[in-house]
């Protein structure tokens, strides 16, 4: 095992156990906070890996309530164990995404991203106007939480311990994907996609694939979501939360694995500093964007390559 990997694997495990210690030494809004920014980690994680073709898309927050809903009339409705209903929320929203992939990528680039825009604003606008199965624009209340012998998954900290397994669990699989083969043909298809056809790389599909694994993510994301708060309404997917989704991948960085990570923690912690001055909330976000990208055009993840550089000259002086 090389010196990096041994650091970045001894480094993931020191983050594990400072996680596993924190929730019980904070307030209760806080163990709140810290369960709803682990599942987004796991959403900008997700839609890192849709971003590695090239693409850009503004339906992923709404694939995340295909997966809630998904989950919450499951559980609710149907009676389906909370413990099933979660990993079939994924293959729900993944189910979703494959069929949608035969009219959006028939456009590339701006129009992919605008009709990825239409086509979740239509899904989302239909929960609204549903009101049976999807109780229209107030939701489905009551969901069910998991049950596993005597522990209260309606309390914060065993709640965290679950989401906090479940995201650690698919960010090792989204990690191996991405180091995969798929993962590099990924790549080669948003920077060399001619090239890639001319030795037989099917673009679509693997456009498609992304997509797919993207979607089924970011619906286990929400089931994970929707089980805790207890109700699911077609307001918390709307293209405001995706632009936060966004802003977190653009700011943290997409060049690496853990820049979206950085971006979603590092942006969610001064939102929640920021939360008393409710009405400028969005014009920080904007200036925090706007100098994101003139001052760090690769984001939070070139941050310590910065610092090493400034060391190694310190050092060679």
């Amino acid at each position: 095992m090389g010196a990096n990997k041994l650091t970045h694997v001894a480094g993931t495990a020191a983050l594990l156990i400072a996680l596993v210690i924190l929730p019980g030494h904070l307030k209760y809004h806080h163990q709140d906070f810290i369960i709803f920014l682990t599942i987004n980690v796991l959403v900008v994680v997700s839609y890192r890996l849709m971003t590695l073709t090239g693409e850009w898309s503004l339906i992923h927050i709404v694939m995340m309530g295909v997966g809630a809903y998904t989950s919450a009339l499951l559980s609710k409705n149907l009676g389906v164990s909370v413990w099933l209903s979660i990993p079939l929320a994924g293959v729900s929203a993944g189910a979703v995404a494959a069929l949608l992939s035969f009219p959006l990528f028939r456009m590339t680039q701006f129009y992919f991203l605008i009709g990825s825009f239409a086509v979740g604003e239509a899904i989302r606008l239909a929960w609204v106007y549903f009101v049976y199965p999807f109780g229209g624009s107030s939701g489905i209340n009551t969901i069910p939480s998991p049950e596993l012998f005597t522990i209260d998954f309606m309390e914060p900290i065993p709640y965290f311990y679950l989401v906090l397994a479940v995201v650690t669990l698919c960010l090792l699989i989204l990690h191996r994907i991405e180091n995969s083969r798929i993962g590099l043909t990924l790549h080669a298809v948003h920077w060399k996609s001619p090239l890639a056809e001319s030795v037989g790389v099917n673009a679509w599909k693997y456009r498609t694939l992304a997509f797919i694994i993207a979607s089924i993510f970011v619906g286990v994301a929400g089931a994970l979501k929707v089980h805790y708060l207890g109700n699911v309404t077609p307001h918390q997917f709307g293209v405001g939360t995706m632009v936060f989704v966004l802003i977190w991948v653009i700011v943290g960085g997409y060049n690496t694995f853990y820049g979206p990570i950085l971006g979603a923690i590092v942006l969610s912690i001064l939102d929640e500093a920021f939360r008393a001055f409710e009405a400028i909330r969005p014009a920080i976000y904007g200036v925090l964007l706007i100098a994101a990208i003139m001052f760090m055009p690769r984001g939070l993840e070139s941050v310590p390559g910065w610092f090493r550089e400034r060391l190694f000259r310190k050092t060679a002086e």
